[in-house]
């Protein structure tokens, strides 16, 4: 099973980008789905999670900038990313967790830099 992030790329300070995770149709919606990133020389930390009641959350440092979103048609899960900083830039993770394991997609580069 492999979840298949995209949208990763380069952006100037206050643009924007989505990042879609595609993900097998047996486990898409399964329990919690959600985004991660690890910074340069940091641990990886939550950006945004979503539930399987579609409830969200954000990390502190997101709140209002970013919007995550499911499409369960297209088995999708989407991180809209507005009014990008510098400090976001990170490897970005889309993960599922249920309660038999975590799933975790190959990361995808977010820079932000003028």
């Amino acid at each position: 099973v492999q979840l298949q992030a995209s949208g990763g790329g380069s952006v100037q300070p206050g643009g924007s980008l989505r990042l879609s995770c595609a993900a097998p149709g047996s486990i898409f919606g399964s329990g919690v789905m959600g985004w991660y990133r690890q910074p340069p020389g940091k641990p990886r930390e939550l950006v945004a999670l979503i539930t399987s009641d579609g409830i969200p959350d954000y990390g502190d440092p997101v709140k209002g900038r970013f919007t995550i979103s499911e499409d369960n048609v297209r088995n999708t899960l989407y991180l809209q990313m507005n009014s990008l900083k510098p400090e976001d830039t990170a490897v970005y993770y889309c993960s599922i967790r249920n309660a038999f394991r975590t799933w975790w997609g190959r990361g995808t580069q977010v820079t932000v830099s003028s």
